[in-house]
């Protein structure tokens, strides 16, 4: 079994798509390997899914991930391989028309949590993100139709000021210092190694995040609120879309 964490390439470089990496234990169908560019879901985004090919030109289709207690990632392939290709080197490819659409809804959802909670006091109760749409629960008292308009006028003005992103680390202690880096009062951030990882749209936010974002807003595309569910007396789902950029 694996003695040290995964190495997780996507944490230094969102738009890593493809990387080499050697296989350091099998069980059944899946595999870890010593980094990985597979992003493994978490933080309302799904895991990614792709291809590994093995030394003999194999092929493994990569279906979906995991995390173990030991902060392994494990990828979920169609099926079983011996433990022969324990050590070997092998090619990680993602599936990168869903990591960047995955890319571009996670960066819109930044955009709009932020201005929810400066300019409503919406707080975060649940969210997922899809290819096609995604959906985010808010807390918000006092809502109308007018609000979800007002959302998205505002979420499309930065998007269009085209702020660019970056990725960086603070320590455990600072974040708990910041409560402006949290946007839900229930789900906390991943710690790893004393710190947490923190993700600014430069010019307008920053936000601990664990996901994979564009390089600048600009790259989202226009967004828009297509449906709206109650889910309680002040809780509300925003289903959003983007177009094509």
């Amino acid at each position: 079994m694996p003695t040290s964490p995964t190495i997780r390439s996507y944490l230094q470089d969102d738009h890593c798509f493809e990387t080499e990496a050697t296989v350091v234990a099998i069980h059944e169908n899946s595999l870890a390997l010593d980094q990985t560019c597979f992003h493994p879901g978490g933080g309302g985004q799904p895991p990614d899914d792709g291809f590994i090919k093995l030394k003999n030109r194999e092929t493994l289709e990569v279906t979906s991930m995991y995390t173990d207690a030991d902060d392994i990632l494990w990828h979920v392939g169609k099926y079983e391989l011996p433990a022969q290709h324990i050590g070997e080197q092998v090619l990680l490819i993602l599936n990168k028309a869903k990591r960047l659409m995955l890319m571009r809804y996670h960066t819109v959802l930044h955009v709009l949590n932020t201005i929810a909670l400066r300019d409503y006091n919406g707080w975060i109760t649940g969210v997922q993100i899809h290819e096609e749409y995604s959906r985010i629960d808010f807390k918000l008292e006092n809502f109308t139709l007018a609000l979800a308009t007002e959302l998205e006028e505002k979420v499309n003005s930065v998007l269009q000021k085209d702020h660019r992103l970056k990725a960086y680390y603070i320590s455990e202690e600072e974040f708990h210092r910041r409560d402006d880096l949290l946007r839900t009062l229930e789900a906390k951030p991943p710690v790893r190694d004393g710190q947490v990882r923190v993700v600014e749209i430069v010019g307008f936010d920053a936000q601990a995040c664990g996901g994979t974002h564009v390089h600048a807003t600009q790259e989202v595309g226009r967004f828009a609120i297509y449906k709206i569910d109650n889910k309680g007396r002040n809780n509300k789902r925003f289903y959003v879309r983007l177009e094509s950029v």
